[in-house]
């Protein structure tokens, strides 16, 4: 205990909700959102799904700008694509060090002040779903934090790092949205499904004081990221083999929705960001070819903000990543009318 240092006890997420609460027409809107999300995974809807968006949303006013701009080509391709946009509020650290993304700075530049953090982000989601109808994906890096977004959400995902942890495993059975599971940076497989298989299950643990009973979270699934091996090398996973060989797993373990996302960057692009486009196409192909792949994978991950790349914090470039690459806008607006014209035609 003479290592902690406690600096304040923060307002709950009771206390937050009930300053921040959403209206009436906002909560219809994400409620809305939240069924044409989950149809594709019950597969009542033949949509694809894209989670798009900044690798780390560090500035209020470009995150906004940004989804302004999203919400006109979501419209024109909607189709055949549903849009769910990443507004990721907590970045994970592999040493712990450098910036952890709004909930923990809300200015970059800043020191950590997570009362303010937790009400920026709060603030952040409510605004893109008052102003464009859109109801985000966040990362749960943090799950006795989930609470204080959890009316906000349509999209949760667990990461590399997190994906074996039991907290957020059994948090995932509780939530009643998709949860995406993504394997973990080793690229064990069995880890990632081991996840689901937690998630899937009704569970009974303890969370922010209660004990709680979940009753399952059927829309668990998987996301591919690729790996590190132990060089430091980056491999993809996302080739139409690695999506055979992830479907046969699915089948091994009995288990009943073979769900995959593919994330278009980390290891499988090897962190160079252009290469999200060249997977993205790959991947549809692959769902061209083969009638198992096209029903598993519902979706890909795409990280994108106003300006290709990245910069340092303090950089000063209004719309570009300070944590990973990025595709800018024009690549990406390109990217989504391309993909909407090959799924139309399959």
């Amino acid at each position: 205990m003479n290592n902690i240092v406690f600096q304040k006890k923060l307002s709950t997420p009771e206390e937050i909700r009930e300053l921040y609460p959403l209206s009436e027409k906002d909560k219809e809107q994400k409620k809305k959102n939240d069924e044409e999300i989950q149809s594709i995974f019950t597969e009542d809807s033949h949509k694809f799904l894209l989670i798009i968006g900044p690798c780390s949303a560090d500035r209020v006013d470009a995150v906004l700008d940004y989804m302004h701009r999203l919400k006109k080509v979501a419209d024109d391709i909607s189709d055949v694509i549903t849009v769910c946009p990443r507004i990721y509020t907590n970045k994970p650290r592999t040493t712990g060090v450098g910036y952890k993304g709004m909930l923990h700075q809300p200015d970059p530049s800043g020191k950590p002040d997570m009362e303010k953090g937790l009400i920026a982000i709060r603030h952040m989601h409510m605004r893109c779903l008052e102003e464009t109808g859109f109801s985000c994906a966040d990362e749960m890096l943090y799950p006795e934090n989930h609470y204080y977004l959890e009316d906000l959400l349509s999209y949760v995902a667990v990461g590399a790092r997190s994906v074996e942890d039991q907290m957020h495993r059994l948090t995932a059975s509780s939530l009643n949205v998709p949860v995406g599971m993504k394997n973990p940076t080793s690229g064990d497989l069995s880890v990632m499904l081991n996840a689901i298989i937690a998630a899937n299950t009704e569970q009974t643990f303890i969370y922010r004081g209660y004990e709680i009973d979940s009753k399952g979270n059927p829309l668990a699934h998987s996301i591919l990221r690729g790996y590190v091996d132990k060089d430091g090398r980056n491999h993809p996973n996302y080739h139409y083999e690695d999506l055979m060989d992830l479907l046969s797993l699915y089948e091994e373990k009995g288990l009943k929705n073979p769900s995959i996302i593919v994330d278009c960057n980390h290891s499988n692009s090897d962190k160079r960001y252009l290469e999200q486009i060249r997977i993205a196409q790959e991947v549809l192909h692959s769902r061209r070819m083969n009638p198992q792949i096209r029903r598993a994978v519902k979706g890909l991950m795409i990280e994108s903000y106003l300006v290709d790349g990245n910069q340092k914090v303090g950089g000063g470039v209004y719309g570009q990543s300070i944590t990973d690459p990025c595709l800018g806008w024009e690549k990406t607006e390109k990217l989504l009318y391309e993909l909407a014209d090959i799924l139309r035609c399959n």
